[in-house]
């Protein structure tokens, strides 16, 4: 029998954790995996405010988890992030998945936020603690999000962020089409 593959999240956080975990399963249903949440430094601001920004945070995170803990098979970092065009702010997050020379990289689809959580994000309030004082929660960014509060958990977090992780998985499920790169 085959080693299980060992696959790393750059976060501690349940939520991110159980994406990788969901969307390893649906891409590589026969594969035998154990998983494990490092805590690393993302390298950029606690509340990614651009596109470039937040998708740099999960890179950061999926490198820094590998430089943790290299005999791992694969890394994963999980960036949510939003941006704002002083109107309207969205949120969103990006994953990357590195493994054997590989980049996988997608990005989760966008929502806009309402106006009183986006207020206080402007304020320089992380978007979880903004949710848990609109939303008169406790730590929900660790369960179901801005999206799950949104939507009556119709999409919860981890649920929003699988649909990344699946795509980030295409080049390590379809290898001839993607070549792999020189990993810094």
């Amino acid at each position: 029998m085959n080693k299980p593959l060992k696959i790393i999240v750059a976060s501690l956080n349940p939520v991110k954790i159980q994406c990788v975990r969901s969307g390893f399963v649906k891409m590589f249903p026969r594969t035998a995996f154990e998983i494990h949440g490092v805590d690393v430094p993302s390298g950029v601001s606690v509340q990614p405010f651009t596109d470039a920004e937040t998708l740099l945070g999960a890179q950061n995170r999926a490198e820094a988890a590998r430089g943790m803990a290299p005999q791992a098979d694969y890394w994963f970092g999980v960036e949510g992030g939003i941006a704002d065009d002083g109107l309207q702010m969205e949120a969103f997050a990006w994953v990357v998945a590195l493994s054997g020379g590989r980049v996988g990289k997608a990005r989760t689809g966008a929502f806009y936020l309402p106006p009183e959580v986006a207020a206080l994000v402007r304020q320089g309030i992380e978007l979880g603690k903004a949710d848990d004082m609109v939303f008169g929660r406790s730590n929900s960014k660790q369960k179901n999000g801005a999206i799950g509060l949104l939507t009556a958990d119709a999409i919860d977090r981890a649920g929003y962020y699988e649909h990344a992780v699946i795509m980030a998985l295409i080049p390590f499920k379809n290898p001839t089409l993607y070549p792999a790169e020189k990993l810094k």
